[in-house]
């Protein structure tokens, strides 16, 4: 059996019109792209298949939660995610996806399978920069936080002022600035 086989649409039995597809995804469906940085994993996908006559038409629509490890404190915490994508799908003489929203496939194919960009549609939804949402508002009690607020470098003003007291030669530079 094919591990992405319900991700796979037959689309010459389908008749011209919408269909809708919809996809719950979980912690399994990344295991088998060997994708291990989500702790949990709770997306809906929804699809809109469009068959024109002589073209494709999709329409992805992502909601839900993926759990993952904050960056700074390593703490596991839902990231809420969104996002949608459309992509066309067109016929022509080999298979060709160089381009980001634009697929072409052989004349012959009656298939096509959607696990890939339901993949990289949620791996591209989750920001960058992933922070605890504790952290942003101050209520998150980590030991990490607390040993980076020990380590961070003491206050910068406190330091410009021993700094200009120990060193008279940013006075001279600062009186450049102020002889225009």
């Amino acid at each position: 059996m094919k591990p992405f086989k319900e991700f796979t649409i037959p689309f010459v039995g389908l008749k011209l019109g919408k269909h809708h597809f919809d996809y719950q995804i979980d912690k399994a469906f990344f295991e088998l792209f060997e994708y291990d940085d989500f702790n949990d994993v709770n997306v809906e996908a929804k699809l809109v298949f469009d068959k024109k006559s002589t073209f494709l038409e999709l329409y992805f629509d992502i909601s839900g939660i993926v759990n993952v490890d904050c960056d700074l404190t390593n703490e596991p915490y839902d990231q809420g995610v969104e996002g949608d994508f459309k992509l066309v799908v067109k016929f022509g003489d080999e298979y060709n996806d160089e381009f980001e929203d634009i697929l072409i496939v052989p004349h012959g194919e009656y298939e096509i399978n959607v696990a890939q960009y339901i993949y990289e549609l949620i791996i591209l939804s989750v920001p960058a920069k992933r922070v605890h949402p504790g952290v942003e508002d101050g209520t998150l009690d980590s030991d990490m936080l607390k040993k980076l607020e020990e380590l961070s470098p003491k206050g910068s003003t406190e330091k410009d002022e021993t700094s200009e007291e120990t060193d008279p030669r940013w006075n001279i530079l600062k009186k450049l600035l102020t002889d225009k």
